[in-house]
C-alpha cells in the first residue's frame, strides 16, 4: 500500500497583508507548514493558523525562513551555519509556544524557500538545520527536498526525516528543482501535476527538463496555497490521489 503525506505552506499573511486560502485549503492537506515570522506571517497570524489546523485535524509543522519579509524569503543570504542554527532555533520556539498555549504539538519543521533550497545543496547549513531542530525537539520531524543535504544531515543527527516531493514544480537531472527564474519553473495545467505526483509515488521517478527519468523519494508533497486555483487543485490532487489506490495520512502517522 502506498502511503503518502500531503503539506501546504501556510499562514504567511502578515498584518493587513492577506495569503492564500488556508482555511479552504486545510479540508484537503494533512500537514500544515506555518510561516514563523522572518519570511511571513506574525503572532496574531501564528495563532489563527493553529487554531484552523487543528479544527480541519491538520498536523502542524513549523516552517521557518531568512528574514527577508520584502523578498519573501526567496533571496538568497550569505548566512554562516551558526546564523542559520540560531534562526532556525529562534522560528520553532516561536510556533513551538503558540501550539503548546493551544494544547497542542508540533509534528515537523520545513525550512522555507532561499534556506530550504540553500540547505538541500550545502552540508554545512544542513547540518546547522538539522542539529537546531533536534536540540530543539529530536522527536520532530525535518522534511527536506528528496535526495538533498537536508534529508542526509537529518538522518545523520538522528531525526526522522520525509523527502519531499513538489506537484507545481519542474526538475532537474540532479533531482533539484527548477529556479523560479526560469520560465519553465512552475507546472499550470492540473492533468501534468497530477500525473508527475501519482508518478513520483507509485513508481519513485521524475521527468527531469532534460528528459531524463531520475530517482526520487516520495514521504511528502508539496502544494502551494497562494495560486488563484489552489483549492480546486488541492481538491483534484487529493482526490486523485485517491483514486489511485494511495493512502493519504500525515508523516508522523506514517512514523507511529
Amino acid at each position: 500500500m502506498k502511503v503518502i503525506d500531503l503539506n501546504c505552506d501556510m499562514g504567511e499573511s502578515f498584518g493587513a497583508y492577506t495569503m492564500g486560502r488556508d482555511s479552504e485549503v486545510l479540508r484537503y492537506v494533512t500537514s500544515a507548514n506555518i510561516a514563523c515570522g522572518f519570511h511571513a506571517g506574525d503572532p496574531a497570524t501564528m495563532r489563527k493558523t493553529v487554531r484552523l489546523a487543528l479544527e480541519h485535524g491538520v498536523a502542524i509543522g513549523a516552517h521557518p525562513g531568512l528574514q527577508d519579509l520584502t523578498g519573501f524569503g526567496r533571496r538568497e543570504m550569505d548566512i554562516s551555519p551558526q546564523e542559520a542554527y540560531d534562526i532556525v532555533v529562534y522560528q520553532i520556539g516561536a510556533l513551538w509556544g503558540v501550539v503548546r498555549a493551544e494544547g497542542a504539538k508540533l509534528q515537523h519543521v520545513k525550512a522555507h524557500g532561499a534556506l530550504y533550497n540553500m540547505a538541500a545543496k550545502q552540508a554545512g547549513l544542513a547540518e546547522a538545520i538539522a542539529e537546531a531542530v533536534y536540540r530543539v525537539d529530536p522527536e520532530l520531524i525535518l522534511f527536506g527536498l528528496a535526495g538533498s543535504e537536508l534529508i542526509s544531515a537529518g538522518k545523520k543527527v538522528g531525526l526522522r526525516t520525509a523527502s519531499e516531493v513538489f506537484s507545481d514544480r519542474t526538475y532537474q537531472s540532479d533531482g533539484s528543482l527548477t529556479s523560479r527564474r526560469q520560465p519553465d519553473a512552475l507546472i499550470t495545467d492540473d492533468r501534468t501535476s497530477v500525473s508527475q505526483v501519482i508518478r513520483m509515488i507509485s513508481e519513485g521517478k521524475v521527468l527531469s527538463q532534460q528528459g531524463i527519468d531520475v530517482p526520487i523519494q516520495a514521504d511528502t508533497v508539496c502544494i502551494h496555497g497562494d495560486g488563484i486555483h489552489a483549492v480546486e487543485f488541492a481538491a483534484k490532487i487529493r482526490s486523485s490521489l485517491t483514486e489511485a489506490g494511495i493512502t493519504v495520512q500525515a508523516a508522523g502517522a506514517t512514523f507511529s
